[in-house]
């Protein structure tokens, strides 16, 4: 499918999305406690930490474990760098497992624990980070891919990198500058899109990786106006919803 053709389809869906036609957009992180203008650092931790547990589990289970938490006054401390790094192993995780925010006993405690540590011997705080890259996303991304990379396990992963620099901006509002540089996260409802509106084929799904169909998107979104990782809420609720919502035009070659 040419490029013309996939950015029309992408608009079409964008605005479908926006106009509440794709059937269910409740995102998982929309479970999350509300916060208000001065709570801007367990905002970013909020966010941030439960996104380093979310490795082949459901998204909307986890923020519903990561609510349960912050709303128990016994468990709500973790959501703090510091209480993460000063208190035990073993009170860490009893905490982070009440509520299953945390399934694995051992990596998921270790991985919290680490990122946390990490972020206060380094800056302090989540809002210092953010304050040390200039709110800029290709420093952001040289900051956790490659300086600190072995720092934030996980989350410094390219898949998971690029949809939490994602939440920052829609959730912890972050004014991120270069937000285009964004690639968009390939899971397996974003890759069903990439085939059905001829992004990649059949055949490059099963032997692209993930960083290929990423580039993919990028050269067909390019000089179109929407950044790649703008797609990522519309493709994955279509697909998620079983492609209820039909496009006018799909036209394939």
């Amino acid at each position: 499918m040419g490029q013309i053709k996939i950015v029309n389809n992408c608009r079409t869906l964008l605005r479908a999305y926006q106009n509440g036609l794709l059937g269910q957009t409740r995102m998982p992180e929309d479970s999350n406690p509300g916060f208000s203008d001065n709570q801007l650092e367990e905002r970013l931790f909020y966010f941030t930490l439960p996104m380093a547990l979310n490795y082949q589990r459901d998204s909307y289970k986890l923020w519903q474990s990561a609510l349960a938490s912050y709303q128990d006054p016994a468990i709500k401390s973790i959501f703090s760098v510091k209480n993460s790094v000063i208190i035990s192993e073993e009170s860490l995780r009893r905490k982070l497992m009440k509520h299953k925010l945390a399934l694995q006993p051992q990596k998921h405690i270790t991985t919290w624990g680490t990122i946390a540590r990490s972020i206060y011997q380094n800056w302090g705080s989540l809002v210092n980070l953010f304050y040390s890259i200039d709110d800029d996303f290709l420093k952001l991304k040289n900051l956790i891919q490659v300086d600190f990379k072995k720092d934030f396990p996980y989350l410094s992963g390219p898949k998971i990198f690029n949809y939490w620099s994602f939440v920052m901006i829609n959730y912890g509002r972050v004014k991120m500058r270069n937000k285009h540089f964004i690639d968009i996260a390939p899971d397996t409802h974003i890759t069903k899109c990439s085939i059905k509106l001829g992004v990649i084929t059949q055949e490059e799904a099963q032997a692209f990786s993930k960083e290929q169909i990423s580039q993919r998107w990028r050269e067909a979104l390019q000089n179109s106006g929407i950044d790649p990782i703008d797609m990522h809420s519309p493709l994955w609720f279509w697909s998620r919803n079983g492609f209820l919502y039909s496009l006018p035009k799909i036209i394939k070659d």
